[in-house]
């Protein structure tokens, strides 16, 4: 009975070298890199928003805004990204309403006043300033 677990014992230490090694190739192996638009930790990129150019009541094209919010403060950076769905809902709506209002397919919006729009829809959200609004593309796409 000694014998047998004295072999057993003497087997799992045989295998240990090989564990180890399995666990430093494991470690070696390159890790996936991961896309950044920015190396700034306080900028937080957002999808794309899309809303729906209507005229004589048929849709004639498409409004596409892509923005960022720039959050120095790291306290109010964490609120926003758990704020997320809560911001990206209010942005939609208020471009829509924009859209439905002000968006015509022979002339380019006004880029200021919707950066101006979603600012305080930012300020209204968040429940204080210090997340700027960052506007990366405004864009019509005709559909005729």
């Amino acid at each position: 009975m000694r014998l047998r677990h004295l072999s057993l014992c003497l087997g799992f230490l045989a295998l240990l070298p090989l564990a180890a090694r399995a666990a430093e190739h494991e470690d070696a192996k390159p890790k996936a890199s991961e896309h950044k638009l920015t190396q700034s930790k306080s900028f937080l990129p957002l999808e794309p928003f899309y809303t729906t150019i209507v005229d004589d009541n048929r849709a004639q094209g498409m409004l596409m805004v892509g923005v960022g919010l720039d959050v120095p403060d790291e306290a109010l950076r964490e609120v926003a990204d758990r704020s997320m769905p809560i911001l990206r809902d209010a942005y939609l709506r208020n471009l829509m309403s924009f859209t439905a209002t002000a968006v015509r397919t022979n002339a380019q919006p006004d880029a200021a006043q919707i950066a101006d729009r979603l600012q305080a829809v930012t300020d209204r959200a968040l429940g204080k300033k210090g997340a700027k609004i960052l506007l990366a593309q405004v864009a019509i796409r005709v559909t005729r």
